[in-house]
């Protein structure tokens, strides 16, 4: 499920927990990265049950409506768009999805219900909503783009079901939006899921007895502190009218993590590393430093290569 960015951004928010907290047990401080990463997957189970709540609450409402004293013509036929929609029952009748569901000990009662009730009294407003429900198109990738553009549109605005997640989590909280990018993913590239389809796991497993993508993180966050002086004294030795001390806690941490890939991974393509980093600076950093961030890596990326630092394995691994 989780691309490499997704968890070098985990490790990026580890490592700034680690270090503003003053801690010294790198141990306690991998406990702790991989700890949240495995609350990323809980958390993508809550918000595909959230969907599938939201499918529950109209449905309950489509039958109530039909049982009032005097019900109207649209509470006899109901537009049922919403409540076929066919990717969301397709996570409703998964087996994983259930198991899982069942595991976290997922419910929507209490102040979940209102939770969900807000949710869907202000999708019904859209115009997207409106939209979809009377658009002549009915199929698999009509039902998911809906999906998605709310999700994109809608979720991040969605306070009231953040502080139902702050309720259950520190980690939901500061993983919500991080979160709702994985699920956008997971339903743009969602062909078909059937009853017996395993939902996506967190890591990558290597002849399922080696965990490749645990083994990276857990690597780059200690190699990164490892070498946090050395890659440190790096910086402030090739910043040009750049004072180290000017630069910022999360800038540093993602220029040390991607000195750090690029000489200690040397299965990692350059190109890769590069990229990777240079996108998560323009998230976790400001238009001024995010350019200085890009120039300095792509300077400190010459002289290394110059001076033999990066040894990588295979053909084309060191190209940019």
């Amino acid at each position: 499920m989780l691309n490499r960015r997704f968890l070098r951004i985990k490790v990026l928010q580890a490592l700034y927990a680690y270090l503003e907290a003053g801690d010294t047990n790198v141990t306690n401080g991998i406990k702790n990265l991989l700890e949240s990463i495995d609350k990323l997957q809980e958390l993508f189970v809550w918000q595909l049950s959230f969907l599938v709540e939201t499918k529950r609450f109209a449905d309950n409402k489509i039958t109530d409506n039909k049982h009032k004293f005097i019900p109207t013509y649209e509470d006899l036929h109901p537009n049922m768009r919403y409540v076929e929609n066919r990717v969301i029952n397709a996570i409703e009748n998964n087996k994983d999805f259930q198991k899982k569901e069942a595991a976290y000990c997922i419910n929507w009662g209490g102040m979940g219900s209102e939770v969900v009730k807000n949710y869907y009294n202000i999708m019904r407003e859209t115009e997207e909503y409106k939209a979809y429900m009377s658009d002549k198109v009915d199929n698999w990738e009509h039902d998911k783009k809906f999906l998605a553009t709310m999700i994109e549109a809608y979720y991040a605005d969605l306070e009231v079901l953040q502080d139902f997640y702050e309720e259950k989590s520190i980690y939901f909280c500061d993983d919500y939006h991080l979160v709702s990018s994985i699920l956008l993913k997971y339903l743009n590239e969602l062909k078909k899921l059937d009853v017996d389809t395993k939902l996506p796991t967190i890591y990558k497993t290597e002849n399922d007895e080696v965990n490749i993508d645990e083994e990276f993180v857990k690597k780059l966050f200690r190699e990164t502190l490892r070498h946090g002086d050395e890659f440190g004294q790096m910086i402030a030795e090739n910043t040009n009218n750049w004072e180290k001390e000017r630069i910022c806690v999360m800038d540093m941490i993602i220029m040390k993590m991607a000195i750090t890939e690029l000489v200690c991974f040397s299965e990692v393509p350059v190109k890769v590393t590069m990229n990777e980093y240079i996108e998560i600076s323009k998230y976790f950093s400001t238009p001024k430093s995010k350019n200085f961030i890009n120039g300095l890596l792509d300077r400190l990326l010459k002289k290394m290569t110059e001076e033999g630092k990066i040894e990588k394995k295979g053909l084309g691994l060191l190209e940019k």
